[in-house]
């Protein structure tokens, strides 16, 4: 390849939020007419880079160039006017419109705004890249499933006739037959000598499509390989390749009984989920992005309803169909996403630790003040809280400080089984720390804990006991003294669980 054929050149590229390094010195190469595969565990850095690419973020260091020349893009506009398009994993489809319409959004002057016309220019667009038979022109965004969001997302970038094109997991969403439209699709892009950059987990589909790979880990840059020259248990060892933190100091706690029990739970997001937690342990839950971990904790909380299986809490079937259930059997769940889904930002921490108990706290339709005061109290005490008192306002905490408020709500209705997604997301270390010691100190207590994470290290300091997901199944358990970075992510990877 000669220095021509290098499309899109990143230097050095530096990204930091606050005290938090995402990007460091990361280099990239994309190459006309390949396809290169960006690959990393989640939190590496690969989402970071993709919005520098797009014009989102500015890197803070570093350097971009395209076919030679350094580019600087303020936003997505400069980013599509360079000819470089992102595809995004969460496509922004507008309801109201047509597929048409949708397409071609931001374009609307290049085909001239007459609807004959616009839906003829897409029709014929659907047929030239194979998708004709599985969406519609015509169809309103509103309609359109999932697979069929993402094929906009595709078609509006490829209408365009970028440069280069940069997909972020395409595939989460597709059918088998949309996804084999879609390899095709990278293929004459290719043979039209477009650089093709490709970010997935998969990696069947790493091999199949990519030329080169490279590997970020930490946010930082590994290494490129060429596909013909590495495997599979090399591209895993470039992806971990670190210790485990020192902030994991787990001392594991007598067993009880069996708390929780899953027989065959399913629905709309998992499959046949088999799964044991007792009191006193802390079972993790890991997985690749699209692998069901978030959905399977929404079902048991009442979130998402099953259609197949039963929920067991000590020994007894439960009809878990919404949250109240879900909480009548002993069950608190801290969700991902703490701001939109777990907090009132605009409420006090007394608010909000009291929000699940206000019942008990009542007379009548009176709430007890000085009992609300008392627990709100005993909480931030307890888990140290650094607030300046209980009428802070919960949108004025740090990251830390905000998940403790939510441990406080669920802590206070003295749980059975803890379900914490991502529970130490977008917190400092420090906090972190303070939160893995909460988490042992509850198992201790004797509550069943389940915890989330997309941090390998995180998820093996903490767990006796993990089970790894894929395709909304489960595809492996390890014990603690045989589980490793290398086995999830292996199982996590598990084609025949995806298949």
């Amino acid at each position: 390849m000669t220095q021509e054929s290098i499309a899109l050149r990143a230097t050095g590229i530096t990204k930091s939020y606050g005290p938090v390094k995402a990007l460091r010195g990361v280099e990239l190469e994309l190459r006309s007419g390949e396809v290169t595969a960006l690959m990393g565990e989640n939190g590496a850095g690969k989402s970071t880079l993709l919005k520098i690419l797009n014009g989102d973020f500015r890197p803070d260091e570093g350097e971009l160039s395209i076919d030679g020349m350094p580019v600087d893009f303020g936003d997505p506009s400069d980013a599509r006017a360079a000819g470089l398009r992102v595809i995004a994993q969460e496509p922004e489809i507008i309801a109201a419109v047509s597929v048409a319409e949708n397409i071609f959004v931001g374009n609307l002057g290049s085909v001239g705004y007459n609807r004959t016309a616009l839906l003829r220019r897409t029709r014929d667009e659907l047929e030239r890249w194979g998708f004709h038979r599985t969406i519609r022109a015509e169809a309103l965004g509103s309609e359109l499933s999932p697979a069929q969001r993402q094929i906009v997302e595709i078609m509006r970038a490829v209408v365009s006739r970028p440069r280069i094109i940069c997909f972020d997991e395409p595939t989460s969403s597709l059918g088998d037959e949309e996804v084999t439209l879609l390899f095709a699709l990278i293929r004459q892009l290719q043979a039209e000598g477009i650089a093709v950059g490709y970010v997935s987990h998969r990696m069947a589909e790493i091999f199949q499509l990519a030329d080169r790979i490279t590997v970020l880990r930490d946010g930082a840059f590994v290494g490129t390989k060429l596909v013909a020259d590495t495997d599979h248990d090399e591209l895993v060892r470039m992806m971990v390749g670190r210790d485990l933190s020192q902030f994991f100091h787990r001392d594991p706690a007598p067993l009880g009984e069996i708390v929780l029990e899953l027989r065959g739970v399913g629905n709309q997001f998992v499959d046949g989920v088999d799964l044991t937690v007792r009191a006193g342990e802390v079972v993790g839950i890991a997985g690749l992005v699209g692998a069901g971990r978030s959905e399977l904790m929404k079902t048991i909380a009442g979130d998402y309803p099953t259609t197949s299986g039963e929920i067991l809490v000590s020994g007894q079937a439960r009809r878990i169909r919404q949250p109240s259930d879900s909480i009548r059997a002993g069950i608190g769940f801290a969700p991902e996403e703490r701001k939109a889904e777990a907090l009132l930002l605009q409420r006090s921490v007394r608010d909000n630790a009291a929000l699940v108990v206000l019942r008990s706290l009542s007379r009548w339709i009176f709430v007890n003040n000085r009992a609300e005061r008392a627990l709100a109290q005993e909480y931030i005490d307890r888990l140290r809280i650094r607030t300046p008192s209980a009428e802070q306002l919960v949108g004025n905490l740090s990251g830390g400080n905000q998940q403790k408020v939510v441990l406080a709500r669920w802590l206070a209705t003295k749980p059975k089984i803890l379900l914490l997604d991502e529970p130490t997301r977008g917190i400092d270390v420090g906090a972190k720390s303070e939160i893995y010691a909460i988490i042992d100190e509850l198992a201790h207590q004797g509550v069943a804990v389940i915890v989330v994470s997309s941090e390998l290290p995180e998820v093996l300091g903490v767990s006796d006991r993990i089970y790894v997901m894929a395709a909304g199944r489960i595809s492996g358990e390890l014990p603690r003294s045989e589980a490793s970075e290398e086995r999830i992510l292996a199982l996590a990877m598990d084609e025949d669980v995806a298949a």
